[in-house]
Protein backbone atom coordinates (compact mmCIF):
# COMPACT_ATOMS: atom_id res chain seq x y z
CA UNK A 1 0.00 0.00 0.00
CA UNK A 2 1.81 3.01 -1.36
CA UNK A 3 0.80 6.83 0.58
CA UNK A 4 -0.31 9.38 -1.47
CA UNK A 5 0.77 12.64 -0.44
CA UNK A 6 -2.27 14.94 -1.49
CA UNK A 7 -1.58 18.66 -3.17
CA UNK A 8 -3.16 21.14 -0.26
CA UNK A 9 -5.36 23.07 -1.94
CA UNK A 10 -4.57 26.98 -1.98
CA UNK A 11 -5.60 29.14 0.93
CA UNK A 12 -8.74 31.24 -0.11
CA UNK A 13 -7.87 35.06 0.07
CA UNK A 14 -8.78 36.55 3.35
CA UNK A 15 -11.43 39.56 2.50
CA UNK A 16 -9.95 43.13 3.65
CA UNK A 17 -12.80 45.30 4.97
CA UNK A 18 -13.70 47.84 2.72
CA UNK A 19 -11.37 51.06 2.88
CA UNK A 20 -13.32 54.11 3.50
CA UNK A 21 -12.07 57.16 1.49
CA UNK A 22 -13.25 59.53 4.37
CA UNK A 23 -10.54 57.80 6.91
CA UNK A 24 -7.48 59.74 5.38
CA UNK A 25 -9.87 63.07 5.43
CA UNK A 26 -10.75 62.49 9.30
CA UNK A 27 -7.14 61.86 10.24
CA UNK A 28 -5.84 65.09 8.30
CA UNK A 29 -8.68 67.50 9.10
CA UNK A 30 -7.94 68.34 12.42
CA UNK A 31 -4.16 69.43 11.95
CA UNK A 32 -5.58 71.36 9.00
CA UNK A 33 -8.20 73.14 11.35
CA UNK A 34 -5.05 74.04 13.70
CA UNK A 35 -2.73 75.58 11.23
CA UNK A 36 -5.96 77.48 9.27
CA UNK A 37 -7.00 78.73 12.70
CA UNK A 38 -3.44 79.64 14.20
CA UNK A 39 -1.63 80.77 11.02
CA UNK A 40 -4.02 81.24 7.96
CA UNK A 41 -6.50 83.31 9.79
CA UNK A 42 -3.72 85.58 11.47
CA UNK A 43 -2.15 86.43 8.68
CA UNK A 44 -6.19 87.00 6.41
CA UNK A 45 -6.76 88.95 9.42
CA UNK A 46 -3.97 91.11 9.23
CA UNK A 47 -4.36 91.50 5.82
CA UNK A 48 -7.99 92.87 5.57
CA UNK A 49 -7.19 95.41 8.67
CA UNK A 50 -4.59 96.62 6.54
CA UNK A 51 -6.94 98.19 3.73
CA UNK A 52 -9.32 99.06 6.08
CA UNK A 53 -9.44 103.63 6.45
CA UNK A 54 -9.91 105.55 9.21
CA UNK A 55 -13.66 105.77 7.77
CA UNK A 56 -14.09 101.83 7.86
CA UNK A 57 -14.30 101.72 4.20
CA UNK A 58 -11.69 99.56 2.19
CA UNK A 59 -8.94 101.29 0.30
CA UNK A 60 -4.88 101.31 -0.61
CA UNK A 61 -4.90 104.74 1.41
CA UNK A 62 -3.51 103.60 4.54
CA UNK A 63 -0.83 101.70 1.98
CA UNK A 64 0.11 105.05 0.21
CA UNK A 65 0.34 106.84 3.46
CA UNK A 66 2.26 104.22 5.47
CA UNK A 67 4.71 103.66 2.65
CA UNK A 68 5.29 107.04 1.86
CA UNK A 69 6.31 107.89 5.41
CA UNK A 70 10.10 108.50 6.19
CA UNK A 71 9.79 107.17 9.06
CA UNK A 72 8.39 103.85 7.71
CA UNK A 73 11.39 103.59 5.15
CA UNK A 74 14.02 104.17 7.90
CA UNK A 75 12.43 101.66 9.91
CA UNK A 76 12.84 99.55 6.47
CA UNK A 77 16.40 100.38 6.58
CA UNK A 78 17.27 99.96 9.93
CA UNK A 79 15.96 96.65 9.94
CA UNK A 80 17.58 95.64 6.97
CA UNK A 81 20.74 96.65 7.89
CA UNK A 82 20.92 95.44 11.67
CA UNK A 83 19.79 91.80 10.02
CA UNK A 84 22.81 92.06 7.60
CA UNK A 85 24.93 92.94 10.34
CA UNK A 86 24.14 90.96 13.19
CA UNK A 87 24.17 87.93 10.56
CA UNK A 88 27.45 88.95 9.44
CA UNK A 89 28.72 88.99 12.30
CA UNK A 90 27.19 85.76 13.89
CA UNK A 91 28.96 84.40 10.28
CA UNK A 92 32.08 85.06 10.91
CA UNK A 93 32.30 84.53 14.73
CA UNK A 94 30.08 81.61 14.80
CA UNK A 95 32.61 79.59 12.02
CA UNK A 96 35.56 80.89 14.56
CA UNK A 97 34.12 79.08 17.13
CA UNK A 98 33.34 75.92 15.67
CA UNK A 99 36.28 75.10 13.80
CA UNK A 100 38.08 75.87 17.29
CA UNK A 101 35.73 73.36 19.02
CA UNK A 102 35.72 70.83 16.55
CA UNK A 103 39.56 70.84 15.07
CA UNK A 104 41.36 72.69 17.96
CA UNK A 105 40.09 71.06 21.40
CA UNK A 106 41.47 72.63 24.47
CA UNK A 107 40.79 71.58 28.41
CA UNK A 108 37.32 72.92 29.00
CA UNK A 109 36.14 72.63 25.48
CA UNK A 110 33.19 70.43 25.93
CA UNK A 111 32.24 73.07 29.00
CA UNK A 112 32.10 75.86 26.09
CA UNK A 113 29.95 73.66 23.87
CA UNK A 114 27.68 73.18 27.29
CA UNK A 115 27.21 76.53 27.42
CA UNK A 116 26.86 77.01 23.91
CA UNK A 117 23.61 75.07 23.97
CA UNK A 118 22.47 76.60 27.29
CA UNK A 119 22.11 80.22 25.45
CA UNK A 120 20.14 78.67 22.51
CA UNK A 121 17.45 77.98 26.06
CA UNK A 122 17.77 81.37 26.97
CA UNK A 123 14.88 84.25 26.12
CA UNK A 124 16.75 86.96 24.48
CA UNK A 125 16.47 89.77 26.97
CA UNK A 126 18.13 87.85 29.08
CA UNK A 127 21.45 89.14 26.77
CA UNK A 128 20.21 92.27 26.75
CA UNK A 129 20.25 92.64 30.50
CA UNK A 130 23.78 91.39 31.12
CA UNK A 131 25.14 93.43 28.14
CA UNK A 132 23.33 96.38 30.57
CA UNK A 133 25.05 95.44 33.89
CA UNK A 134 28.69 94.83 32.14
CA UNK A 135 28.45 97.62 29.40
CA UNK A 136 26.17 100.30 30.43
CA UNK A 137 26.75 103.83 31.38
CA UNK A 138 26.50 102.33 35.36
CA UNK A 139 27.79 99.00 34.06
CA UNK A 140 30.25 96.74 35.50
CA UNK A 141 33.17 97.39 33.27
CA UNK A 142 32.78 101.24 33.29
CA UNK A 143 33.06 101.57 36.61
CA UNK A 144 35.89 99.83 36.98
CA UNK A 145 37.54 101.97 34.38
CA UNK A 146 36.35 104.94 35.82
CA UNK A 147 37.91 103.94 39.27
CA UNK A 148 41.32 102.97 37.47
CA UNK A 149 41.71 106.02 35.28
CA UNK A 150 40.14 108.39 37.82
CA UNK A 151 37.14 110.04 34.38
CA UNK A 152 33.99 111.73 36.11
CA UNK A 153 32.05 109.82 33.01
CA UNK A 154 31.70 106.51 31.15
CA UNK A 155 34.19 105.90 28.67
CA UNK A 156 31.51 102.85 26.85
CA UNK A 157 28.56 104.19 25.70
CA UNK A 158 27.30 101.91 22.95
CA UNK A 159 24.38 100.42 23.73
CA UNK A 160 22.02 102.82 22.93
CA UNK A 161 23.02 103.12 19.26
CA UNK A 162 22.55 100.36 16.55
CA UNK A 163 25.92 98.72 17.09
CA UNK A 164 25.08 97.72 20.80
CA UNK A 165 21.81 96.37 18.67
CA UNK A 166 23.66 94.32 16.99
CA UNK A 167 26.61 93.49 19.06
CA UNK A 168 23.50 91.83 21.56
CA UNK A 169 21.99 90.01 18.79
CA UNK A 170 25.58 88.74 17.49
CA UNK A 171 25.96 87.20 20.89
CA UNK A 172 23.20 85.73 20.71
CA UNK A 173 22.35 84.32 18.11
CA UNK A 174 25.60 82.99 16.82
CA UNK A 175 24.79 79.50 18.40
CA UNK A 176 22.24 79.47 15.83
CA UNK A 177 25.48 79.40 13.69
CA UNK A 178 27.68 77.14 15.81
CA UNK A 179 25.53 74.25 15.98
CA UNK A 180 24.93 73.44 12.13
CA UNK A 181 28.76 73.90 11.78
CA UNK A 182 29.66 71.15 14.42
CA UNK A 183 27.05 68.61 12.91
CA UNK A 184 28.39 69.80 9.17
CA UNK A 185 31.81 69.13 10.75
CA UNK A 186 31.13 65.69 12.99
CA UNK A 187 30.49 64.09 9.20
CA UNK A 188 33.79 65.43 7.67
CA UNK A 189 35.74 61.90 7.15
CA UNK A 190 38.84 61.99 9.07
CA UNK A 191 40.69 60.65 5.97
CA UNK A 192 40.13 63.72 3.84
CA UNK A 193 41.86 65.79 6.58
CA UNK A 194 44.64 63.28 6.28
CA UNK A 195 45.64 63.02 2.94
CA UNK A 196 45.43 66.95 2.79
CA UNK A 197 48.18 66.98 5.30
CA UNK A 198 50.03 64.29 3.78
CA UNK A 199 50.35 66.07 0.44
CA UNK A 200 51.84 69.12 1.83
CA UNK A 201 48.94 71.44 1.85
CA UNK A 202 48.92 73.79 5.03
CA UNK A 203 46.66 74.11 7.37
CA UNK A 204 44.66 76.97 5.93
CA UNK A 205 44.72 75.50 2.46
CA UNK A 206 42.90 71.91 3.90
CA UNK A 207 40.59 74.44 5.74
CA UNK A 208 39.78 76.61 2.52
CA UNK A 209 39.74 73.47 0.19
CA UNK A 210 38.55 71.06 2.46
CA UNK A 211 36.79 71.55 5.14
CA UNK A 212 34.09 74.89 4.28
CA UNK A 213 33.37 73.38 1.07
CA UNK A 214 31.64 70.58 3.18
CA UNK A 215 30.36 73.12 5.53
CA UNK A 216 28.54 75.56 3.66
CA UNK A 217 25.05 73.55 3.74
CA UNK A 218 25.17 74.26 7.12
CA UNK A 219 27.12 77.69 7.08
CA UNK A 220 23.89 78.38 4.67
CA UNK A 221 21.14 77.12 7.07
CA UNK A 222 22.49 79.00 10.29
CA UNK A 223 22.61 81.99 8.32
CA UNK A 224 19.61 81.79 6.57
CA UNK A 225 18.09 81.25 10.09
CA UNK A 226 20.17 84.05 12.25
CA UNK A 227 18.95 86.57 8.89
CA UNK A 228 14.80 85.19 9.22
CA UNK A 229 15.32 85.75 13.25
CA UNK A 230 17.46 88.96 13.32
CA UNK A 231 14.70 90.88 11.11
CA UNK A 232 12.45 90.36 13.53
CA UNK A 233 13.77 90.54 16.71
CA UNK A 234 12.23 92.74 19.07
CA UNK A 235 13.29 91.97 22.48
CA UNK A 236 16.85 92.79 22.42
CA UNK A 237 15.77 96.37 20.58
CA UNK A 238 13.37 97.43 23.19
CA UNK A 239 15.41 96.21 26.33
CA UNK A 240 18.26 98.17 25.06
CA UNK A 241 16.42 101.37 25.39
CA UNK A 242 17.70 102.71 22.00
CA UNK A 243 14.86 104.84 20.96
CA UNK A 244 16.48 106.38 18.26
CA UNK A 245 17.00 102.70 16.81
CA UNK A 246 13.62 102.17 15.27
CA UNK A 247 13.01 98.88 13.26
CA UNK A 248 9.59 97.35 11.71
CA UNK A 249 8.86 95.24 14.92
CA UNK A 250 9.13 98.13 17.17
CA UNK A 251 6.68 100.38 14.46
CA UNK A 252 4.59 97.51 14.71
CA UNK A 253 4.13 98.03 18.33
CA UNK A 254 4.22 101.63 18.29
CA UNK A 255 1.47 101.85 15.78
CA UNK A 256 -0.59 98.57 17.59
CA UNK A 257 -0.41 98.84 21.07
CA UNK A 258 0.62 102.81 21.71
CA UNK A 259 -1.03 105.16 19.21
CA UNK A 260 -3.80 102.25 18.77
CA UNK A 261 -3.10 102.93 14.83
CA UNK A 262 -4.56 98.86 13.78
CA UNK A 263 -4.45 99.52 10.15
CA UNK A 264 -0.67 101.24 10.02
CA UNK A 265 0.46 98.44 12.01
CA UNK A 266 -1.01 95.80 9.84
CA UNK A 267 0.20 97.54 6.70
CA UNK A 268 3.86 97.49 8.45
CA UNK A 269 3.13 94.02 9.70
CA UNK A 270 2.32 92.54 6.12
CA UNK A 271 5.33 93.75 4.67
CA UNK A 272 7.45 92.27 7.56
CA UNK A 273 5.93 88.81 6.40
CA UNK A 274 6.73 89.42 2.94
CA UNK A 275 10.31 89.83 3.74
CA UNK A 276 9.84 87.19 6.26
CA UNK A 277 8.59 84.66 3.34
CA UNK A 278 10.49 85.95 0.68
CA UNK A 279 13.90 85.30 2.68
CA UNK A 280 12.65 82.13 3.27
CA UNK A 281 11.82 81.15 -0.21
CA UNK A 282 15.39 82.16 -1.14
CA UNK A 283 16.79 80.25 1.30
CA UNK A 284 14.71 76.74 0.32
CA UNK A 285 16.05 77.94 -3.37
CA UNK A 286 19.75 77.88 -2.20
CA UNK A 287 19.55 74.90 -0.10
CA UNK A 288 18.14 72.81 -2.56
CA UNK A 289 20.29 73.77 -5.23
CA UNK A 290 23.35 72.84 -3.06
CA UNK A 291 21.88 69.92 -1.79
CA UNK A 292 21.85 69.16 -5.95
CA UNK A 293 25.58 69.54 -6.44
CA UNK A 294 26.31 67.54 -3.50
CA UNK A 295 24.50 65.14 -4.81
CA UNK A 296 26.51 65.03 -8.14
CA UNK A 297 29.48 63.91 -6.40
CA UNK A 298 32.18 66.71 -6.23
CA UNK A 299 34.03 65.99 -3.87
CA UNK A 300 36.64 68.44 -2.32
CA UNK A 301 40.13 67.69 -3.81
CA UNK A 302 43.68 69.48 -2.72
CA UNK A 303 46.24 69.80 -5.78
CA UNK A 304 49.75 68.52 -4.40
CA UNK A 305 52.52 71.35 -4.18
Amino acid sequence: MTSVLERPSPALPVARPPQHRWGGALWTAPPLIAVLLFAVYPVVRVLTESVTQSDGSRGTGTWSAVLGSELFRNALWRTVSIAVCSTAGCLLLGTFVAIVLAFAPFPGSSVVGRLIDTILALPSFLITLSFTFLYGTAGAVNALIMDVTGRDTPLIDFLNTPAGVIAAEITFFTPFVVRPLLAAFSQLPREQLDVAASLGASPLRVLRQVVLPEAWPGLMAGGSLVLLLTLNEFGIVLFTGAKDVVTLPVLIYTRGIVTFDLPGAAVIATVQVVLSLALYALYRMVFSHMIDRGRGGNDAVVEPI
